[in-house]
């Protein structure tokens, strides 16, 4: 059993307004980040990624439900970060995230409905208005808190998108199945 609990309401709205979520979006900055940016004195630049919030994307994986990367930046720690968790799709250095995710969606055989988006600032409201399901970390811009489903109990980059991962994973009915899976060994043991 879950220790993990939402509200029943919430968990209705998590499952999209179409048959199922089928793509979660992510922006980076402010959502798998604290949004705090690192430069070095040669001009690298560093970030910070919660273990977290990648396995709660490689969760989603497993589920069936795409985990897409949306960011208006381009770094080489987001791109390494997004190979690391093997994650498929990733628009990097994005000006209108609408424009670049529509056909994203359409590649994928996805509407609007079935996707769920988390950002946490004024590029990321053309997303959030239009995903079937949308949530916030709790440090996001005031206009992005009005609009979205759910705003997280943990802040971005220190677990804002596991919740969010989890929050879906319940929705979709998957979360118990998963979590059932960490309780055993490799061996098929029960875990110590």
């Amino acid at each position: 059993m879950a220790a993990l609990s939402f509200p029943p309401e919430l968990l209705v709205r998590a499952q999209g307004t179409g048959l199922a979520v089928k793509l979660a979006l992510f922006d980076v900055d402010g959502v798998l980040t604290d949004g705090r940016i690192y430069i070095g004195e040669r001009g690298e630049e560093f970030k910070a990624f919660s273990t977290l919030d990648g396995h709660g994307l490689k969760s989603l994986q497993q589920a069936g439900i795409t985990p897409v990367v949306i960011t208006g930046r381009d770094s080489p720690a987001v791109r390494r970060r997004v190979a690391d968790l093997g994650l498929a799709h990733a628009l990097y250095g994005v000006g209108d995230k609408l424009a670049a995710a529509e056909p994203l969606l359409a590649r994928l055989g996805a509407g609007w409905g079935e996707v769920a988006a988390i950002g946490d600032d004024w590029p990321d409201l053309p997303l959030l208005a239009r995903a079937g399901f949308a949530a916030a970390p709790p440090g996001a811009h005031a206009e992005v808190r009005a609009i979205v489903h759910h705003v997280t109990r943990a802040a971005a980059g220190f677990g804002a998108a596991r919740e969010f991962c989890d929050l879906l994973l319940m929705a979709a009915g998957h979360y118990d199945r998963l979590l059932r899976t960490h309780h055993q060994t490799l061996d098929g043991g029960a875990a110590a």
